[in-house]
């Protein structure tokens, strides 16, 4: 039987240092050793520990607001509380395609807005 992964082996595997946030490597660190202690080699268990972990991973504070800039017909995506935008799009659709890039990537919260300022509806990533 094999045994279970080290922190080392695991962290030093290409495919966990491929921009893997640290909570989802520690995550697939902890289902691999599982995996591996149930009998699956170590091929296979290290794809199915990062799936599964990025799957998991916790409930993020970041909030992001897509919305128009003022004066201009140019729509901003910016963190919540920050002085400037993060990205500034010529088309709403623009900035939307970016704001489901950050749902996905950082597990954020999206608050979208209307041409004229008001909420139109709130998006997040389905944990």
């Amino acid at each position: 039987m094999a045994g279970p992964f080290f922190r080392k082996s695991l962290t030093d595997s290409g495919q966990l240092r491929r921009g893997l946030e640290k909570d989802v490597q520690h995550k697939a660190i902890e289902i691999a050793n599982s995996l591996l202690e149930d009998g699956y080699e170590e091929g296979r268990a290290i794809p199915i520990a990062i799936a599964q972990a990025k799957k998991v991973r916790p409930k993020s504070n970041v909030t992001y607001q897509v919305a128009p800039v003022d004066g201009d017909n140019q729509w901003e995506v910016r963190k919540e509380g920050a002085d400037r935008a993060t990205n500034v799009f010529n088309k709403k659709q623009e900035a939307l395609d970016r704001a489901n890039e950050l749902i996905d990537s950082q597990n954020a919260k999206v608050m979208i807005h209307r041409q004229d300022g008001t909420m139109q509806e709130t998006k997040k990533a389905n944990n």
